[in-house]
């Protein structure tokens, strides 16, 4: 084998690391954790050690690891098809596209590769509308503590300026307003306002959910100043929350005229997509948008069988939840450093009172894998197939990684 040749070999931990220090951007903050496998809800590193994920690749591996439905599928189309150009049809697209619309509300789909892409897509239907209309009508209103992805057109309605800052100026027109402020919203949406841009639930913004009052207002100021109403769903949509879509919890539901989701749709295949209803539809047409890889022949029909495992989940999702609640709630009264529990369906935020970095590393070393967001949320984003007794044991993990979070804690108030 020449110098240049790259084998494949069996590596140890501190191998893997040592070579991705070298010859990768170090745009990661990773943890110390190299992972060699999963089975279901639970992950091993290259010493076998056995890790339950409740963080899921932040919220792809949906359906665990390893499904058995989705690694027959997988199998069945490597050998088939994996990629033909969309130049051509080809049967899954157009299946799935319909099980989006049927269990969306709305009409038609465009396939891209992630959420950060579906956002640029949606952000390009809302210029394109605007512009129909007036060469003044481009702004786009959106939320304080949004985070939407980190391609340039994303990070200008990304309402976090630590991840705006370094790439500023941005795309004009953007303007922010609070989450928890349906009349500043009214406020901030204008006759030049082409959209209106907001997560149903923060994610990176610490689990927070937009009320229903503020989302009813969103829609009615998008109808009455003839903008699109875009909601952002790649974190919390395709049954996080025990609904299809988290704008469904509302009855009846609040629907917008565009929704992307992303993160679990092909359970670890890369795909996203975003959903219209046929005003937002009609912005597009030949030529004006498009991806090489948007809805490959393998993504798609793992997307399929997704949705055909998940009509069967979805009580589930809500069973599994809501004992998680009370679990958890039972576990916060004890611990005067946890200020709210949130949760909805399998998406659960835990705000603490301090930074949750090091509950994080100690969850890890016990074995239990979370991830703390907006610096003082544990977030937990457990598999739709996670089972009660997975739970208990997640518990009993935090049990003990909380009783040093009491010395934490007292630390921290030290240091105020």
């Amino acid at each position: 084998m020449s110098e240049t040749a790259v084998a494949e070999e069996v590596s140890t931990a501190q191998q893997i690391m040592e070579r991705e220090k070298q010859f990768l951007l170090q745009n990661y903050n990773r943890y110390p954790l190299a992972l060699s496998h999963g089975k279901g809800s639970y992950l091993y590193d290259f010493d076998g050690k056995r890790y339950l994920d409740f963080i899921t690749g932040i919220g792809v591996n949906a359906l665990g690891h390893a499904h058995p439905r989705i690694v027959k599928v997988i199998r069945e189309q490597a050998t088939k098809l994996i990629h033909c150009s969309n130049l051509y049809y080809q049967q899954y697209q157009g299946l799935l596209a319909e099980r989006i619309a049927r269990t969306s509300g709305l009409a038609r789909c465009f396939f891209a590769n992630s959420g950060t892409e579906a956002i640029e897509g949606a952000l390009k239907m809302i210029r394109s509308y605007g512009r129909r209309i007036s060469p003044q009508k481009y702004e786009i209103v959106a939320l304080d503590d949004s985070f939407h992805g980190r391609t340039l057109g994303a990070l200008s309605v990304t309402g976090q300026p630590k991840y705006r800052h370094d790439f500023e100026p941005l795309i004009p027109g953007v303007r922010f307003t609070s989450i928890k402020d349906p009349e500043a919203l009214e406020q901030a949406v204008s006759e030049n306002t082409a959209g209106i841009v907001i997560e149903v639930i923060q994610g990176e913004g610490g689990v927070y959910p937009a009320s229903e009052q503020l989302l009813r207002t969103a829609r009615s100021l998008a109808d009455r100043f003839n903008a699109l109403l875009l909601f952002d769903e790649i974190q919390c949509g395709v049954g996080r929350t025990g609904r299809y879509y988290a704008y469904q919890a509302f009855n009846p539901a609040i629907v917008p005229d565009i929704m992307v989701t992303a993160k679990p749709l092909a359970v670890g295949i890369p795909l996203g997509v975003i959903a219209v209803d046929e005003r937002a539809a009609a912005t597009i047409g030949a030529g004006m948008h498009g991806s090489t890889f948007g809805g490959g022949v393998l993504a798609t029909r793992v997307a399929v069988e997704f949705y055909n495992v998940l009509d069967e989940l979805l009580p589930q999702i809500n069973q599994r939840s809501d004992y998680l609640r009370r679990r958890l709630n039972e576990l916060a009264v004890k611990c005067d450093f946890v200020r709210e529990v949130r949760v909805h369906g399998l998406m659960i935020g835990v705000e603490l009172k301090m930074p949750g970095k090091q509950l994080v590393l100690d969850a890890m070393e016990e074995g239990l894998l979370i991830n703390c967001t907006h610096e003082v949320v544990l977030r937990f984003l457990p598999p739709y197939t996670v089972s009660e007794k997975e739970i208990d044991q997640a518990i009993r993990i935090l049990r003990r990684i909380f009783r040093k979070g009491k010395d934490y804690y007292k630390e921290y108030l030290k240091t105020e």
